[in-house]
């Protein structure tokens, strides 16, 4: 499945994006905000995170291209995925370094939530991000995604539990949200 936004392009992950993923998230910085990416991030870890789409239950993942007059490059992930922890499914994303204050994440996240919400007709979506990365919470909170406490989440890289924001959003709540933006662009 390929998803066309404004300004992205999201499509599974190929195994030649390996290189790519591998670099981005090598980056401490882009490790120590994640819950499941290890430090250090090598190739190898990056081909298992592609492959692991083949073997597992189909789960909406992306890589999200930029398009524009340069042509494209990839500037991250997003997708849906089965939370454990939750028994819900849950919103991830990273978008790379030089891709950061540019809107990516939340341009990407409206596709895929209109994926999740009017396409799977999920009932609702949860999410989180460590304390520690604010940036992420403006993303989710301009998503429509509302607060539902904190608590610890494990952080793969960092090899410890760390203090995590958790949200959620209904599909309900997204539509309103969503209704809400239509009618500011609209004025």
């Amino acid at each position: 499945m390929f998803i066309r936004t404004q300004r992205l392009l999201l499509r599974p992950p190929w195994p030649e994006d390996a290189p790519a993923i591998a670099s981005a998230l090598a980056e401490r910085d882009m490790a120590i905000n994640l819950a499941r990416v290890p430090h250090p991030y090598t190739l190898a870890d990056a081909e298992t995170f592609i492959a692991s789409f083949e073997e597992a239950e189909p789960q909406p993942t992306f890589v999200i291209l930029t398009r524009d007059a340069e042509g494209t490059a990839l500037a991250g992930c997003i997708g849906l995925f089965r939370a454990e922890e939750a028994q819900a499914w849950e919103l991830g994303y990273w978008v790379a370094k030089p891709w950061w204050g540019r809107g990516y994440a939340t341009e990407a996240g409206r596709a895929v939530l209109d994926l999740g919400f009017l396409g799977l007709r999920l009932p609702r979506l949860v999410a989180g991000h460590f304390v520690e990365n604010p940036a992420s919470g403006r993303v989710l909170e301009k998503l429509g995604f509302e607060p539902t406490g904190e608590g610890l989440r494990h952080c793969l890289a960092r090899d410890c539990n760390v203090p995590c924001r958790n949200v959620a959003l209904t599909r309900e709540g997204w539509l309103a949200h969503r209704a809400g933006q239509v009618e500011m662009h609209a004025a």
